[in-house]
């Protein structure tokens, strides 16, 4: 019976030391998401912007036609 007991209280520390790993895992995974999910949000900025300044500099070009226009020859 005291066997018992001492396996059952080893399986115990054993448990919640695997409870313990999981829950540092899962905050650093939860800090790297967050982290990327702010870098994404960021590049999708820089994105707009880039996308922003290449229309104006379409619309600025001399002679320049948007490639939203159809061709002529449609």
């Amino acid at each position: 019976m005291n066997e018992s007991r001492e396996k059952l209280r080893e399986r115990i520390e054993e448990l919640e030391s695997q409870a313990a790993f999981q829950d540092q895992l899962h905050e650093t995974l939860n800090a790297a998401v967050a982290r990327q999910d702010s870098e994404i949000m960021e590049l999708k900025r820089h994105v707009g912007l880039l996308f922003e300044r290449l229309k104006d500099m379409g619309e600025a070009a001399p002679g320049a036609q948007a490639q939203d226009e159809v061709p002529p020859h449609y």
